[in-house]
């Protein structure tokens, strides 16, 4: 493991020492009330902001986008002026691009170059959905005789969008552009610990035209999550964290009849055939597994590899992982950023000291890692990967959420399916080889929403992302992720005299 200095180069510098951020309701932010919560910086632990939790922001925040839902402003906006807003929405987060990755990288420790990636990307999803907004049509079908129907697609009303801390905008955004896209209304409820970036975004909106109350934020935890959840007047839920909450979630929406999509866990599998280009799967295995310290929902933690390559990939790989360098994320030398908090840290160190303890051997890492201060202070470990781990440890099933790889090898390919599948979850899966037709047979036997070939984590606004068993329900992304906010309607009108069925 490398570890660079602290030299910040290139870094904002312009974000407040301490900030406070409420909820934004009706198109402005609510004074301070409720419970202050300081935000930490996860690469210092030190405090850098202050997030008001107001329950009463709930009922304010629901009634303002249910106004809006049903005002001319944004209910009777033609879908080509819904574009133009998308499109310009898109324009005015890319021109701030470096405040919201700081943001975004104070608030879940990602390296500066991967949120101002993320950032910058931006625009390309709401550009997507802003053209999805402007081909969607109704669709005339002639029905017996003289009548005919419209079959028409609406919005649903407000939507309530939660969204994870590893990528608050980002991954919000996912919801937000097609949702409104269908003419609906979000409340963004960002993760606790990572409100920010999701305030700035509601008042960027209202720079780029949107009407007040048509995005709105509520800041808070559990409390605020089930009153905006339960809302009479919440007529759709998508959210995006771990299996357990999204459960509950789920279970919540079904009782009120609520729609409902989530991108769940994961324990994704990237297997290495003994055909496979073995340059380009270590690195891409490197990269699937240690982006954002692990702490993704897709990453490649548990790579299977075929026996007759296994010791080279699995001395290569320990030596690319090796070379990782974690640090200050502001430090653009940086690959490996800190994890999210102290207890996902003890939470991660819990799972290696069990793998270790029951027969597996860390090849890399296994321990918390030593960075210098100023950064120093925060919460890091080291970029681990674990060989004679046995599959049925907890750090082989569960989702870990942090920066540590299983390697197992294996020795057929009905082997190599048999223990992808294994587990409860199937949001990804990925795989190397030279052969076509295994290529499309195995592609078909992975339970998996999105199975990645030669490649790992190539993700598109255009491709449809969730999914299988306990990762989730619904789709993100492409045109599917449009229906998902839609509601279909059949008009049926007759054009002739109607018959009397009783004949008097």
């Amino acid at each position: 493991m490398n570890t660079p200095g602290n030299t910040s180069e290139n870094a904002p510098d312009s974000l407040p020492a301490v900030e406070d951020y409420t909820s934004h309701t009706g198109g402005a932010r609510r004074a301070p009330a409720g419970t202050a919560v300081p935000l930490t910086d996860p690469a210092t632990g030190k405090v850098w902001a202050r997030a008001h939790q107001d329950p009463d922001a709930v009922d304010a925040a629901v009634d303002a986008a249910r106004t809006a839902f049903l005002a001319p402003s944004w209910g009777a906006l033609p879908a080509h002026s819904r574009a133009d807003l998308l499109h310009r929405l898109g324009d005015v987060l890319v021109a701030h691009t470096e405040e919201l990755a700081a943001l975004e990288t104070r608030a879940n420790g990602k390296p500066l170059t991967a949120t101002r990636g993320e950032v910058g990307a931006l625009a390309r999803w709401y550009r997507y959905f802003a053209a999805v907004a402007e081909t969607m049509e109704d669709v005339s079908r002639p029905l017996s005789g003289t009548a005919r129907a419209l079959i028409t697609q609406e919005p649903l009303g407000v939507v309530a969008a939660l969204t994870p801390f590893n990528g608050a905008l980002s991954l919000g955004s996912w919801k937000l552009a097609p949702a409104l896209a269908a003419g609906n209304t979000v409340i963004l409820k960002p993760p606790p610990q990572a409100p920010a970036s999701s305030v700035r975004l509601a008042e960027l909106a209202l720079e780029a035209g949107f009407p007040p109350g048509v995005i709105g934020v509520v800041i808070g935890g559990a409390e605020e999550g089930r009153r905006l959840t339960e809302h009479p007047d919440v007529a759709m839920v998508t959210f995006t964290g771990s299996t357990a909450v999204a459960r509950t979630l789920g279970a919540r929406a079904a009782e009120r009849m609520k729609r409902y999509v989530c991108e769940a866990g994961g324990k994704s599998a990237h297997i290495v055939f003994a055909d496979g280009d073995l340059d380009s799967a270590v690195l891409a295995a490197r990269q699937g597994a240690f982006s954002a310290a692990g702490q993704t929902c897709v990453a490649g933690s548990r790579v299977l590899v075929q026996r007759e390559v296994y010791e080279e990939f699995l001395r290569r790989y320990g030596e690319a992982v090796g070379r990782l360098r974690v640090g200050d994320p502001l430090d653009p030398r940086t690959h490996v950023g800190p994890v999210a908090s102290a207890v996902a840290l003890e939470r991660i160190e819990g799972y290696v000291d069990d793998a270790l303890a029951k027969g597996a051997r860390a090849v890399t890492g296994g321990k918390r890692a030593t960075v210098a201060a100023p950064a120093g202070a925060g919460f890091w470990y080291e970029p681990t990967v674990l060989a004679d781990a046995g599959p049925d440890l907890a750090v082989c099933r569960e989702e870990v959420f942090g920066p540590v790889v299983t390697v197992h090898p294996f020795d057929t390919e009905d082997e190599a399916v048999a223990l992808a599948n294994s587990v409860e979850y199937g949001l990804a899966a990925g795989f190397w080889t030279r052969d076509a037709a295994r290529a499309h047979r195995v592609a078909r036997r992975l339970e998996a929403g999105v199975v990645w070939v030669n490649t790992y984590r190539l993700l598109h606004w255009s491709v449809p992302f969730g999914g299988y068993k306990q990762s989730g329900l619904g789709r993100e992304n492409g045109v599917e992720a449009v229906t998902e906010f839609l509601q279909t309607k059949s008009v049926i009108t007759e054009h002739g005299t109607p018959a009397d069925p009783f004949g008097d």
